[in-house]
């Protein structure tokens, strides 16, 4: 490219930041909305807490069972995916798909060697990504499922293997209690004998979820390779924060 031709490029590309800023403004001042990670006015995520949503996969595990995470479950990330879960600010979406994605790939890389990986065919011998179903009271008060509209949006398919019965709300269940909760709450819609399981949630915290989810695809005759998850948290502490779906 000629150092014109980079140059009016560079322009056409400055321009056109200028424009979108324009627009955002404009809609700010249709709509007054507020930065959902600081609270900033006029933005429905700002550029610093947009920042500190680039993913920063790192492998843990619960129960044996490995899971690769995003983002850790603190601060910004905590407030963003609070608010996209529980607030109804769903224009959190495409900055959260990002991690969703990074946790799945990463996965997907350590459990194949680097080779490739389905995520969308039918074949038997691909690994699906299997989202865990929410409960009925948070479909009520959401109208929408977290995991799977990130993992649209990451233009991934979310396949819905398990279903599940009502539990109690896991919010402030301790380790013991959360397991107990979780015990035997789900279960296979049909036999997965043979089907490799990619476990997909959006925050693991004891694992109670899933590791019921794994029990229930191991006792469908499926194998679990392990998870990915959009945030993870290390805190040993009972959970506070309200979020109807959070183990």
């Amino acid at each position: 490219m000629t150092g014109t031709g980079a140059a009016r490029t560079a322009r056409t590309a400055r321009t056109a930041r200028e424009a979108w800023r324009a627009v955002l403004d404009a809609w700010a001042v249709l709509l007054p909305t507020a930065c959902s990670g600081c609270g900033a006015p006029d933005r429905a995520l700002c550029a610093a807490c947009r920042a500190l949503l680039v993913p920063a996969v790192r492998v843990t595990e619960r129960g044996g069972l490995r899971v690769w995470a995003g983002l850790d479950y603190a601060g910004v990330p905590r407030r963003v995916i609070a608010s996209f879960k529980d607030g109804g600010r769903t224009d959190a979406a495409a900055a959260l798909a990002p991690a969703l994605l990074a946790a799945v790939v990463a996965a997907l890389a350590a459990v194949e060697s680097g080779g490739p990986v389905e995520s969308r065919g039918a074949a038997e011998t691909g690994i699906r990504l299997v989202t865990i179903p929410s409960s009925r009271r948070a479909w009520r008060a959401r109208g929408f499922l977290p995991v799977e509209l990130l993992l649209r949006r990451a233009g991934l398919a979310p396949h819905r293997v398990l279903t599940g019965r009502e539990t109690a709300d896991q919010v402030g269940l301790d380790r013991a209690a959360r397991s107990r909760n979780r015990d035997g709450s789900l279960r296979a819609l049909r036999s997965l004998t043979g089907v490799r399981c990619l476990l997909v949630d959006d925050i693991v915290t004891t694992g109670a979820t899933v590791l019921e989810a794994r029990r229930a695809i191991l006792a469908a005759g499926g194998e679990v390779v392990g998870v990915a998850a959009l945030a993870e948290t290390r805190r040993r502490l009972p959970v506070t924060h309200r979020s109807s779906e959070t183990d």
